[in-house]
């Protein structure tokens, strides 16, 4: 109980301490996750990034515990859903290729899925297809650290049917994004790792950003989750969430790659209106995150032990990314700290 308390105070303490500071306080920023990581809230590495320069970064708790190895700025984490947001981009360029419409009817690659000759790639993107989610199943837990092939993943997916009639309303969905993970490497005929790669990873030069896990890797850290102390967690097997979310980075690089995207590097500038254009909440792989008055645009994500979550603010020119390892503590808590701080 004393612990709480000394907790709460402190947090309470940092806002009425930002209420009166005039400009970005790091040091006020790295006692407040230092607080958060002491009283096993979070693990994990921040980055603000302004104007194309990073201004700020924290990495806090450990990567492994078990070692007692502590995370820096190149510790990479599972970035789950966040990956959805790399893979709306590679679609978004295969249309500006001519290589794919976002009028394309799904049935053109999967006619086994329901409702296929109904679907597009829209509205695969903008999650109004009805396509089951299927790691809402029960069972997913109990067959998710196996690898899976396109066949088994895709025979998963047609089995799970339709939630509703395409693009009559919109529903998050893991499987959409599976699909046109498939899609891209049937259209370029590689693997999405390459294409990813290919595409983003070595063309803004991201170089902590890699599709897949390998714990093994030095610089990459397990997952964790807190149950009166922190238990590691099983990893997902990379060949099912695929560009779902099977991407692992930092958030450097993370508010790197929103810069790239907002300031149209990657794609075209029509083709970053309509990505985030909203449609019952939902644009092509990003949503609108507001702070006060200020209008942001990024995606949250979880898998395993991780949580992340991004956002850049186009009129301000400031990206922020969070990926925890281990959080035992609303990370849009922490996300709305740091926003608080930086826009005060």
């Amino acid at each position: 109980m004393m612990l709480r308390k000394i907790f709460s105070t402190t947090v309470f303490i940092f806002f009425i301490q930002l209420g009166f500071s005039q400009s970005f306080n790091k040091i006020k920023l790295d006692h407040y996750l230092n607080e958060l990581a002491e009283n096993n809230k979070f693990m994990g590495s921040v980055a603000v990034l302004d104007n194309d320069k990073i201004i700020y970064t924290n990495s806090t708790g450990f990567s492994n515990i078990e070692t007692q190895q502590r995370p820096n700025d190149k510790t990479t984490y599972g970035i789950g859903s966040i990956s959805k947001v790399f893979t709306s981009v590679l679609i978004l360029k295969a249309i500006e290729e001519r290589k794919i419409t976002l009028s394309t009817k799904l049935n053109e690659y999967f006619p086994s899925v329901k409702n296929s000759d109904k679907i597009t790639i829209g509205n695969l993107l903008n999650h109004r297809s009805g396509i089951h989610n299927f790691t809402n199943d029960k069972d997913f837990l109990e067959w998710n650290t196996q690898k899976k092939s396109e066949t088994e993943m895709l025979q998963i997916i047609t089995n799970g049917g339709s939630d509703f009639e395409p693009d009559s309303k919109a529903d998050y969905s893991n499987s959409n994004y599976i699909l046109l993970s498939y899609i891209l490497e049937k259209i370029y005929n590689q693997p999405y790792s390459n294409i990813l790669s290919e595409k983003i990873i070595k063309k803004l030069g991201l170089r902590n950003t890699y599709f897949g896990n390998n714990i093994n890797e030095i610089n990459e850290s397990f997952s964790y989750k807190f149950n009166e102390s922190w238990i590691k967690q099983t990893q997902t097997n990379p060949s099912i969430p695929l560009g779902a979310g099977a991407i692992f980075s930092t958030p450097t690089d993370l508010t790197k790659f929103a810069s790239a995207l907002f300031n149209v590097k990657i794609i075209s500038k029509q083709s970053l209106k309509s990505m985030i254009e909203m449609k019952d909440n939902f644009g092509y792989g990003i949503f609108e995150m507001l702070f006060k008055e200020k209008i942001g645009y990024g995606h949250r994500g979880g898998i395993d032990g991780f949580n992340s979550v991004f956002t850049y603010f186009p009129k301000e020119k400031i990206s922020i990314a969070i990926i925890s390892n281990g959080n035992n503590y609303d990370i849009n808590s922490v996300l709305f700290v740091i926003e608080n701080d930086v826009f005060k």
